[in-house]
């Protein structure tokens, strides 16, 4: 719990907030248009979810690194050049006071194995972006971190094609 105090009103009460590192996920998008995806295993809602290659962001790390760097240990996907920022949200500002920032990361290959966490196991799937709209449309992908890197995605695709 933590005392904070309503800037507009001035009372102050006790909140539930969780202290929480920033994080980043990573659209790795292939030389041939398709899209990296992991399938896990997620505790919270006891269920194998798919999602894009992500995680939390290591003291003192830069973000960009930090996207990079989960990408190629999930998924052993690497780009050319740098990746480059599309976006970045704050998770649920109800209760958390973290960012997830998000990375799209040109041209990628599978260059490596993975090089996964004991409490990781992950699959990769690569999908077509038309693909990735219809699982969201039907509930497949409800992650909504996920959710976020795939609108700002599309908000970069169409300022790059319009």
């Amino acid at each position: 719990m933590k005392r904070r105090v309503n800037p507009e009103s001035g009372v102050a009460s006790n909140f539930v907030m969780l202290d929480s590192p920033d994080w980043v996920n990573i659209v790795p998008l292939t030389e041939d248009n398709k899209i990296v995806m992991v399938e896990q295993y997620r505790h919270g809602s006891d269920e194998i979810t798919l999602e894009l290659p992500g995680g939390m962001v290591e003291h003192g790390e830069e973000y960009l690194h930090a996207a990079m760097r989960e990408c190629m240990e999930e998924t052993g996907y690497e780009g050319t050049g740098l990746a480059v920022e599309i976006g970045r949200v704050k998770p649920n500002p109800a209760f958390l006071n973290n960012h997830c920032t998000t990375f799209l990361w040109k041209n990628c290959k599978l260059t490596r194995e993975q090089k996964l966490d004991s409490n990781e196991l992950i699959k990769i799937k690569t999908f077509a972006f038309d693909e990735i709209k219809d699982m969201i449309k039907s509930g497949k992908i409800n992650h909504a971190i996920i959710l976020n890197a795939f609108f700002f995605f599309s908000l970069h695709l169409d300022n790059y094609n319009g």
